[in-house]
C-alpha cells in the first residue's frame, strides 16, 4: 500500500461525539479489550482437557498459549500504526472479524496443529483491535475528565477478564474445552453491531513504512519466539539462538528506519516523552506480575495440590470481584490527586502481595493463597487505569494508535517473558514450590522497580 490513504468525513478529533455514539464506541472497545485479555488467560486451566482430547506433548500445549502471545506481540506496533492511518473504526472492525472467525475455527479444531494455527490468527486479530480500541475512546471522549472515566470502564473490563479467565475456563471446561472459544462469538458479534453506531474515524493520508512494518514484525516475533522456546530448551538451544539472530538485526533495521525514514511508523520523538517510557515500563511489570502469577498457580494448584480446573480457577475469584469495583473509585482518586499516587500505590501493593505469596509455607491453605492474591489483582484498576489515561494525555490524538501499540507491546513482552522464565524455573527445580517462589520474587522486584520509577512522572495539567 504505497499510495496514501484517503480522508473521509469524521466526527473524531477534538469535537465530542454524540452521547449515544460515544457510548457505542466505548462499549465496543470494552468488549474488544475484554475478549482480548480473556483469551490470553482462559486457556491455562483447560490445557489438561485439550491434551486428553487432541493429544500432544508439553511443547505443543505451550504453543496453544504462546501462539496467541507471539502473534499478538509481533503485530501490535504495526497494528497501532495502521490504526492511525486507516482509522480506528476500520482497524477495530477488521480485527474483531478476524478474531471471531479464528475463535470459531479454534472451537472446531480437530487436531492440536489446527488449534495452534487458530490461536495464531486469533493473536493477529487481537493485535489489530487493541491499539484501535484506545483510539476509539480517545476520539469519542475529547474531554479529559469524561475520557478518564471511560478509560476506567475499559481498564476494569481488562482487569476482570484477566482475573476471571481461569474461573471462566474452569466453568466452561465442565461442558467442553471448546466452549472457551465459542464464547467469543456472541461477544464479538455484539461488539461489531455496536461499532456500526460509533462515530467514523479520521483516515490520515500517509504512506505506510514498509521497512519499519516488516522489521518490527521480525524483531518482535523473533524475540517472543526466542523467550518462549528458551523457557523449555534453554537460551543456548539452536532454535533460540536462531530466533535471536533474526530479532537483533531486525531491531537494528527497525530503529534505523524510524530515525531516518520520512514516514516512520513509530516517530522517534514519541520515546522522548517521559510518560510514554514510564507507562511502557508499568505495563511490562504489571503483566509479568499478573500473567506470571496466574500461570504459576494454574499449574501448581492442579499438579501439586490436586485441584480440578474449576477449583483452581475459583482461587482467583476474590481478586476478580474486587477489581470489578475499583474502576470508578480509582477514576475519582486520579481526578483529585493525579495519576502518580494510585499508580505507585497499585504497583507497590502488587509487589507486597507477590512477596507474601512467595513466603507462604507449603502447607498454606488454598483460601489463604486466594486472599493474598487480592493485592496482585487490584493493581490492574489502581495502576493500569491511570497509566493508560496518562499515556493518552501525553500524545496527540493522531498518534494515540501507535502509542497504544508501544504500550501494549511492552505489556505482552512482559507476559511472554514471565511465562518463559517462570516455566523454566519450574522445570529446572526438583521442588516445584522453589521454582514458584523464585518466579514470584522476580515479579515482585519488577513491580517494585516500576513503582519507584513513577516518582519521575510529569505532573499532568489539571482539566
Amino acid at each position: 500500500m504505497s499510495a496514501p490513504l484517503t480522508t473521509e468525513p469524521s466526527v473524531a478529533g477534538d469535537v465530542a461525539a454524540p452521547r449515544g455514539s460515544a457510548t457505542a464506541a466505548l462499549t465496543a472497545a470494552v468488549l474488544g479489550f475484554f475478549v482480548i485479555t480473556l483469551d490470553a488467560l482462559i486457556v491455562n486451566v483447560t490445557l489438561p482437557a485439550i491434551r486428553d482430547d487432541l493429544g500432544g506433548g508439553i511443547t505443543g500445549l505451550q504453543w496453544v498459549l504462546d501462539g496467541y502471545t507471539l502473534m499478538f506481540a509481533a503485530l501490535l506496533l504495526s497494528a497501532g500504526a495502521i490504526s492511525d492511518r486507516a482509522g480506528a473504526h476500520r482497524a477495530f472492525g477488521t480485527g474483531m472479524a478476524v478474531f471471531v472467525g479464528a475463535s470459531a475455527a479454534g472451537g472446531l479444531a480437530p487436531t492440536l496443529a489446527l488449534l495452534i494455527a487458530a490461536r495464531l490468527v486469533q493473536g493477529a486479530g487481537a493485535a489489530m483491535m487493541l491499539p484501535s480500541s484506545l483510539t476509539l475512546i480517545r476520539e469519542a471522549f475529547p474531554d479529559p475528565v469524561r475520557r478518564g472515566r471511560a478509560i476506567a470502564v475499559w481498564t476494569v473490563a481488562g482487569s476482570v477478564a484477566a482475573a476471571a479467565g481461569p474461573v471462566a475456563g474452569g466453568v466452561l471446561s465442565l461442558v467442553s474445552w471448546r466452549m472457551i472459544f465459542f464464547i467469543n462469538l456472541p461477544i464479538g458479534l455484539a461488539a461489531l453491531l455496536l461499532l456500526a453506531r460509533a462515530p467514523r474515524s479520521l483516515r490520515r493520508p500517509a504512506p505506510l513504512d514498509w521497512t519499519g512494518q516488516v522489521s518490527a514484525v521480525l524483531a518482535m516475533g523473533g524475540l517472543t519466539f526466542a523467550v518462549i522456546e528458551a523457557g523449555a530448551d534453554g537460551f543456548g538451544a539452536p532454535r533460540v539462538l536462531a530466533a535471536f539472530a533474526i530479532a537483533v538485526p531486525a531491531l537494528a533495521v527497525f530503529l534505523a528506519a524510524q530515525i531516518r525514514g520520512r514516514h516512520p511508523m513509530v516517530p522517534p520523538d514519541l520515546f522522548r516523552t517521559r510518560a510514554v517510557l514510564i507507562a511502557s515500563g508499568n505495563g511490562f511489570a504489571f503483566m509479568a506480575g499478573l500473567g506470571g502469577t496466574v500461570f504459576l498457580y494454574s499449574l501448581y494448584l492442579q499438579q501439586e495440590r490436586g485441584l480440578s480446573a474449576l477449583a483452581a480457577g475459583l482461587v482467583f475469584l476474590p481478586m476478580t470481584v474486587l477489581s470489578a469495583f475499583l474502576g470508578v473509585p480509582t477514576a475519582r482518586l486520579t481526578e483529585r490527586f493525579g495519576p502518580k499516587m494510585p499508580i505507585i500505590g497499585g504497583l507497590s501493593l502488587m509487589s507486597v502481595g507477590l512477596v507474601v505469596l512467595a513466603a507462604l509455607p507449603a502447607s498454606a491453605p488454598v483460601w489463604l493463597m486466594a486472599l493474598v492474591m487480592i493485592p496482585v489483582g487490584i493493581c490492574g484498576p489502581l495502576a493500569m487505569q491511570p497509566t493508560t489515561g496518562l499515556l493518552l494525555e501525553s500524545v496527540p490524538a493522531h498518534r494515540s494508535g501507535v502509542a497504544g501499540g508501544v504500550f501494549n507491546t511492552s505489556r505482552q513482552v512482559g507476559g511472554a517473558l514471565a511465562v518463559a522464565v517462570f516455566g523454566a524455573l519450574l522445570a529446572n527445580q526438583s521442588n516445584p514450590l522453589e521454582g514458584l517462589r523464585a518466579g514470584l520474587l522476580i515479579a515482585a522486584a519488577l513491580t517494585l522497580t516500576a513503582a519507584v520509577t513513577n516518582q519521575w512522572l510529569p505532573r499532568p495539567p489539571r482539566p
